[in-house]
């Protein structure tokens, strides 16, 4: 846990470090998941919760070991007991027992030595450690994919921005330009007025995008567990993630091997066989040791003189045999079994529907690979019919309308081909989501 910690500082320090000129935090993805997987709270309590599980065994264990005790009493007799004998002469002689102070003190203890439905008690502890364990492993397992699909969406908000920027920037330049013409008589006010237009229409999305970058960054640290004040930046593009697609595409394992959901599944249905165990040893009988060691004092008048001890001791065996308890230990047990049935057919319905996540998840990624193919290809003709357009219209041979609609078919374009990336990172995270096999959480 130190070393871990340590290192979520060393790489949040460098980090700082490195960005302090730029004055916003540069993280890449895998320091933001580091960062979330040691800070966030959730994690946090997940270990705690660990912790506690673990102090519940130990108690349940405590119950194997003698328990001793310490007692102490005081008794005062208001009236003593009066018992009568029988004389042989038909009358009956009373005679008054006891004394007016008794006090008694000592130890006793008690230890289980054959109760077969605690030693299958211990088992559920154990059961139920690995239960938690895995939920700590679903918890981060979800926590990294809300991480990615927010860096992945706070990427796409930048590089939308960029483009916009970009095709922004053109659209002033070309009314910079009528602007000028018109200074000098050879543009009409329309010219102007529809250059200006384009520009103005723009501005709503350098905007909007904006605000998204902004609303990613917030989630992303919230995420990380990151004081909400702190300015960051992603140190990534969606083009840098263009590299590995196909790797992954080829290597990818859609075995649910380690998919939490079948897991959990698993141990609760393990846990619930080992209820049906305690439920079959509750049938058999007991055996728990006893012994004492005591104190006896009894006198008359004044409680605290007069003390005449006596000291006492016994061992024994308790044998418990149960018999008859209304039929409730077979409902139980029926119970049980019923529940343990159960979850065979909720297993069988799970895995089917994980195997059509699986494949929904794989018909998205091989979507996405041919949409960034086109999508490429489709930007490459788009910047080139830009380039022929922009040549076209310094020498008159391509109206405005012609250069703004080669130019915006750019911007689609290029927006298209970032969305595509997009949809195939977010599609390979829920993937990797669904099967489980993350490296930051096995």
């Amino acid at each position: 846990m130190l070393k871990r910690n340590l290192l979520t500082a060393v790489l949040i320090a460098t980090a700082a470090l490195v960005s302090q000129a730029q004055g916003a935090m540069t993280l890449s993805l895998d320091e933001c998941i580091k960062i979330a997987l040691n800070d966030n709270p959730t994690v946090k309590i997940n270990e705690m919760e660990l912790e506690r599980v673990d102090y519940a065994k130990k108690e349940v264990l405590g119950q194997l070991f003698p328990e001793v005790t310490f007692s102490a009493q005081y008794t005062r007799n208001l009236a003593l007991q009066t018992i009568y004998m029988d004389t042989g002469t038909g009358q009956a002689t009373a005679i008054k027992m006891g004394r007016d102070n008794t006090h008694s003190t000592g130890f006793s203890a008690s230890v289980p030595i054959v109760v077969p439905t605690l030693w299958k008690s211990i088992k559920l502890s154990d059961n139920q450690i690995l239960q938690n364990l895995e939920t700590s492993r679903a918890n981060k397992l979800s926590l990294v994919n809300q991480v990615k699909n927010a860096y992945y969406a706070l990427l796409l908000a930048q590089d939308t921005k960029k483009v916009i920027e970009r095709n922004h920037s053109t659209a002033k330049a070309h009314a910079d330009i009528y602007q000028k013409q018109f200074e000098l008589g050879t543009a009409s006010e329309y010219d102007v007025l529809r250059a200006n237009v384009a520009v103005t229409n723009l501005e709503p999305s350098i905007l909007e995008a904006e605000n998204s970058i902004n609303q990613l960054k917030l989630q992303l640290k919230l995420l990380m567990g990151m004081d909400a004040t702190i300015d960051i930046a992603a140190a990534q593009s969606l083009d840098e993630f263009k590299g590995v697609m196909y790797e992954r595409s080829l290597n990818t394992d859609t075995s649910l091997v380690y998919n939490t959901s079948l897991k959990s599944l698993d141990l609760q249905t393990d846990y619930l066989k080992k209820v049906l165990d305690v439920q079959k040893a509750s049938w058999y009988p007991t055996v728990t040791g006893s012994a004492s060691y005591m104190w006896n004092s009894m006198s008359n008048g004044s409680p605290f003189k007069n003390f005449k001890w006596n000291s006492m001791s016994s061992v024994g065996l308790t044998l418990a045999f149960p018999i008859f308890q209304g039929g409730q230990r077979w409902h139980k047990q029926k119970q049980a079994e019923i529940a343990v049935r159960e979850m065979t057919w909720q297993r069988q319905n799970l895995e089917n529907s994980l195997h059509t996540q699986v494949q929904v998840q794989l018909d998205n990624l091989n979507k996405s690979l041919k949409q960034i193919e086109s999508n490429d290809a489709g930007v490459k003709q788009a910047t080139k019919a830009s380039d022929i357009m922009n040549k076209s219209f310094k020498i008159g041979a391509a109206s405005f309308i012609q250069l703004r609609d080669t130019d915006d078919a750019l911007m689609n374009a290029q927006l298209s081909y970032y969305q595509a990336i997009y949809n195939y990172l977010v599609a390979d995270s829920n993937l990797e989501y669904v099967l489980g096999n993350t490296k930051y959480a096995n």
